[in-house]
């Protein structure tokens, strides 16, 4: 049985939806927040309908999104600039977090109200979302529904897991973006203007590519992520250390 000429259960498609529901758990993982303080307003029989419909409706919008997105990585150069995006995406997950990405969001006393929230505020936030599932599908649609519809329990109801979990085990998020730098490393060579400079190069190219991609990636978010680090305890430590007045 096959999906999209992919046969389904093989080794490549696994992998593929691995890497969908892997991107969407890393770079959606704060979905379950923005439901939350978006339905927090509603009365409680109300809120069951609004994380329902709000979560269907960020879903459809991102498949959308998506499908263009899948469109648009077929015409020159434009895979290049995925996969530069992509790039800086895994750089810029590995960076310390500063302060609250959430305090904008707004809940509503009315359904339609936190429906629309949620809806809005998912779209904003996907970007990174949709490159990287674009990157990972290789032009599969299905793929990419299939990915999501698997990672929506994990998202909605595990999240606030996945997110303690990253903040206790610090590799899962290298791990997450040396993955995106793979992809963005595959993905590079697969430009439609890049394929034909690429005539008679080793079959195993695009690995290589993959590799570097990820290996990029982690160097430079780590020497940057460090590097902040340093900055903030030389910051803090100036604080400590300036004149204080007389009470």
């Amino acid at each position: 049985m096959e999906l999209y000429g992919m046969e389904l259960f093989s080794m490549a498609f696994l992998s593929a939806v691995l890497q969908i529901v892997m991107i969407d758990i890393l770079l959606g993982g704060d979905n379950a927040v923005v439901i939350a303080l978006a339905c927090r307003k509603l009365s409680p029989e109300l809120r069951r309908k609004g994380i329902m419909w709000g979560v269907a409706g960020a879903i459809a919008l991102r498949i959308a999104l998506i499908f263009f997105a899948l469109q648009l990585l077929a015409l020159p150069y434009l895979k290049v600039v995925g996969a530069l995006l992509l790039l800086w995406i895994g750089i810029k997950l590995m960076q310390p977090e500063e302060g609250d990405a959430h305090s904008n969001i707004e809940g509503s006393t009315h359904l339609l109200g936190a429906i629309k929230t949620i809806i809005v505020a998912d779209a904003v936030m996907s970007l990174d979302n949709v490159i990287a599932v674009a990157g990972a599908a290789r032009g599969e649609l299905g793929l990419v529904v299939f990915g999501i519809l698997i990672s929506i329990p994990i998202i909605v109801w595990g999240s606030q897991f996945v997110l303690k979990l990253m903040d206790r085990f610090p590799l899962v998020i290298t791990f997450g973006a040396a993955l995106l730098g793979w992809i963005a490393g595959d993905m590079l060579l697969g430009d439609v203007a890049v394929k034909p400079l690429l005539a008679g190069a080793p079959h195993g190219l695009h690995y290589v590519a993959a590799a570097a991609g990820a290996l990029g990636v982690v160097l430079v978010g780590s020497l940057l992520a460090r590097r902040a680090q340093a900055q903030h305890i030389h910051e803090v430590a100036l604080g400590d250390e300036s004149p204080r007045k007389p009470s």
